[in-house]
This record gives structure tokens, sequence and C-alpha cells, in this order.
């Protein structure tokens, strides 16, 4: 499997768009678990980082240090 390179916050696409119609989400947490938070709406969601590695679709916006 190939890893994606991902960092603390750096805007990211996911396959499916939030309810809200967004599809850009921001990484405010990174562990085992990763927190994503909804550009739309503010919503955050956390899930495992198996299944954050599984599910984005690409970063739309790198975070320089």
């Amino acid at each position: 499997m190939i890893e994606k390179e991902f960092g603390l916050n750096d805007i990211v696409e996911m396959k499916k768009q939030h309810p809200c119609g967004a599809n850009r989400w921001k990484i405010i947490r990174m562990g085992m678990d990763i927190r994503i938070k909804c550009e739309g709406c503010s919503h955050s969601v956390m899930i495992p980082r198996r299944e954050f590695s599984r599910k984005m679709k690409k970063v739309l916006v790198k975070h320089e240090e």
C-alpha cells in the first residue's frame, strides 16, 4: 500500500463529501487517530489513521512549517 504524505494543518480532499456540501477538510490532530475539521461547516470528526489513509483522495494545500 502506498503511504500518502500528509501533515498537521494540511487541507485534504476526501473520497466522499460532507453532508453540508464541502469536500475540504483541515487536519487538526494527528496520532493513532486523526481529527479533521470540515472547512464548510466547522464540524470535526475523529477517525483511525488507517481508515483516514484509505478515505483520503489527495492533499489540496500543504501547510508550511
